[in-house]
């Protein structure tokens, strides 16, 4: 695509190769407004650089199921950017990278390598799940923040409105590792007060949680690499999140607590299943006679789940598992007979049999 090939010096991973190739996710998702939009241009893609290890880059077919999925929701002013290339996946993707297999951050950041990818690719967003190697070497997680710390400022020196996804690490259980999956529990614990100093209005740092619900029996071929069902986990929690950042700015969702102006009804349906949760979808349909210009729908999940993220929406959750989903800006606006769909991820119980949810909704306003 956009990025400057050159042929960086590859260092031997730590970490193998999945050999696993991936099943795609199926969403019905509304369009969004033009990712060209959030840079302030038409001529230019938004560019998107995913920055890691072997679990990003060989071949980090997560990528190829993210890419996919964002421009089959209509973000497709897009430009995935790295300096590496892709290396399979099985489906066409856009699969430039910084995913240097058995690469730790801190020695990127100690050996001052990321200015030059960055230079080489200009991106506008990075996406990095970045660590795993560093963990697995005991190095402590004082000196792996203050490496992102160094690269978060490499990033801004690169471009002053850099938008950094940071992840909170998938787990780890190697054979060869007893202490691993302790140290991945006591790092991951530290990133979110980290973002939260780190974090400017200009250069926001978001954490994405890719721990939660994630298991190293089901998910990984060694307890360390993503299967195909691990890199429809990895893509399904970068998602939403890489979505809000190429929305061009959210309006406002309205009261939660307004009145309903008009009657609507909600249908759930289970849209994926896998050991530990599953991918719910919600369609919202306006029954009465005139047009509304908000909702909102709730999700009482069966089983004791917990949603924990949702698109085409704005998701928020009561201390009991009870959510509620406020319409997005582009989707609230509903003639009569409408409808509007917006999905979720929640998290269950390893025991848990087909997902259920009991699903309600309220119309807000008259559009005028």
């Amino acid at each position: 695509m956009r990025s400057t090939r050159h042929s960086p010096t590859r260092i031997l991973p730590l970490l193998g190769l999945p050999a696993a190739l991936l099943l795609p996710f199926t969403l019905t998702l509304a369009p969004p407004a033009s990712a060209a939009a959030a840079r302030g241009t038409a001529a230019e893609p938004v560019r998107i650089m995913p920055l890691g290890d072997s679990i990003t880059g060989s071949p980090g077919c997560w990528r190829a199921v993210l890419w996919n999925r964002l421009r089959s929701a209509g973000y497709t002013d897009i430009d995935f950017v790295g300096t590496l290339g892709p290396q399979g996946c099985g489906q066409a993707h856009d699969g430039d990278n910084e995913g240097h297999g058995g690469e730790l951050v801190t020695h990127v950041a100690d050996q001052n390598l990321l200015p030059a990818r960055l230079a080489a690719t200009l991106p506008d967003i990075v996406v990095m799940h970045f660590g795993t190697n560093d963990v697995w070497s005991s190095v402590s997680p004082d000196r792996i923040l203050a490496a992102y710390t160094r690269l978060v400022g490499q990033m801004r020196a690169s471009n002053p409105d850099m938008k950094i996804l940071v992840a909170q690490i998938i787990p780890m259980n190697p054979s060869s590792c007893a202490g691993c999956a302790q140290r991945v529990v006591d790092f991951n614990a530290r990133i979110p007060a980290w973002a939260r100093a780190t974090s400017t209005s200009r250069s926001s740092v978001t954490v994405v949680d890719q721990w939660t619900g994630f298991d190293t029996a089901a998910d990984t071929y060694d307890g360390v690499h993503p299967n195909a069902a691990g890199d429809n986990k990895i893509a399904a929690r970068w998602y939403p999140a890489l979505g809000a950042l190429l929305e061009p700015g959210s309006g406002d969702p309205g009261d939660p607590g307004d009145p309903g102006d008009g009657p609507c009804s909600a249908a759930f349906r289970a849209v994926n299943v896998w050991q530990g949760g599953y991918q719910g979808e919600v369609t919202v349909t306006n029954t009465s006679a005139s047009a509304v210009s908000g909702w909102t729908a709730t999700v009482v999940p069966a089983a004791g789940a917990r949603l924990t993220q949702a698109w085409n929406g704005t998701l928020s959750t009561a201390a009991d598992g009870t959510a509620t989903v406020t319409n997005a800006h582009w989707n609230g606006t509903l003639a009569p007979g409408a409808r509007a769909t917006f999905g979720f991820i929640a998290d269950t119980s390893t025991t848990s049999g087909t997902p259920s949810a009991t699903v309600s909704c309220t119309a807000r306003g008259v559009a005028g």
